[in-house]
């Protein structure tokens, strides 16, 4: 008769086996989807306008308007264009932009990634032409995207610390970077693809933030999370490092089912820090509540095997009640 321990170590042995072969095996797909989407043949078209226009002369103007009478609001007369043209502040917006960007080729490899993975996992969706532009730090505004067009102000792209931002908030700055344009892409895709919930409930919304930031890490799986939900390394290693505190703290205080409008200001809308009333307030980055919702969704399709379109469409309790999530202890 075989020892315990014999019995023991052929349980053990066979178990890690099994690990090691499931860990083979989801590896081995996400290769294949990988490969595929690597294959995926897609014409994605840039037109670098604020080229164009910075190089133009006034009687470029009428042909520009004919070509792009989206770029020229009707109110305006020529004589403005033509006045941009000449403007030392275009001038210099121009040039630092070709500073930072040059040909603009790395941003539109990344980008045409982004939209091979878009038609990966969302095939009926139709790809957009990309027009870049610069839009007076129009920060707002700095992605359009529509049903054919995506508009993209470079001009919101050049560093956290350009001259050009000296006074804007620094934690809107520290958005104004190049590292983030494919995520700010990959974000207003998003928007678009995913319903708004009624139920008005601080875990719904959260859940709906979760829902964003777990579609874009499948969309831009080369990025940091960082990049995904625009924070700094530092201010991700915070969150991660108070998750199971900033967990405890919503729970103990009954916030989940609350529907105080309030808790968006202080949890989930951009802002130089999360506001707990505590002493740690001022280390938070802003918008914890949505990094929060993220995991709560990562942890509901760990446990289900789901795809991105069925995901968008089941509602925060559901997804909270099959998450079973428990904070990560780093």
């Amino acid at each position: 008769m075989k020892s315990k321990e014999d019995y023991f170590y052929r349980v053990a042995k066979n178990l890690l086996v099994g690990g090691l072969l499931m860990i083979c095996f989801a590896c081995g797909d996400k290769n294949k989807v990988a490969s595929e989407i690597a294959e995926t043949d897609i014409n994605l078209e840039v037109i670098r306008f604020d080229r164009e226009f910075a190089e133009s002369g006034p009687s470029d103007i009428p042909n520009l308007k004919h070509k792009y009478p989206f770029l020229f609001p009707p109110q305006y007369t020529d004589s403005i264009w033509e006045a941009k043209l000449s403007d030392t502040l275009q001038i210099s917006l121009h040039n630092e932009v070709d500073m930072v960007f040059g040909g603009f080729k790395e941003e539109a490899d990344d980008l045409e990634l982004l939209f091979k993975h878009i038609h990966h996992y969302f095939p009926k969706y139709n790809i957009p032409k990309v027009i870049t532009l610069t839009s007076d730090v129009d920060y707002n505004n700095r992605i359009i995207l529509t049903d054919s067009l995506l508009l993209i102000g470079l001009d919101n792209y050049l560093g956290n610390e350009h001259r050009f931002y000296a006074g804007i908030q620094s934690y809107i700055a520290s958005g104004l970077d190049k590292r983030f344009l494919v995520s700010d892409v990959a974000g207003a895709f998003v928007k678009k693809v995913i319903p708004r919930s009624r139920d008005r409930s601080f875990l719904s919304k959260m859940v709906y933030y979760g829902k964003e930031l777990y579609v874009k890490e499948k969309l831009m799986p080369a990025s940091t999370d960082g990049q995904k939900i625009g924070y700094s390394e530092a201010q991700l290693a915070w969150a991660q490092a108070n998750e199971e505190q900033i967990w405890r703290y919503l729970i103990e205080r009954e916030l989940l089912y609350s529907t105080d409008n309030k808790l968006d200001l202080r949890f989930l809308d951009p802002a130089p820090f999360s506001k707990f009333r505590l002493e740690l307030d001022n280390e938070s980055p802003g918008r914890i509540g949505r990094y929060m919702g993220w995991q709560i969704v990562r942890a509901f399709m760990d446990n289900n095997d789901l795809s991105l379109q069925q995901l968008l469409n089941i509602s925060a309790e559901e997804i909270f009640r099959q998450a079973n999530y428990k904070p990560k202890r780093y």
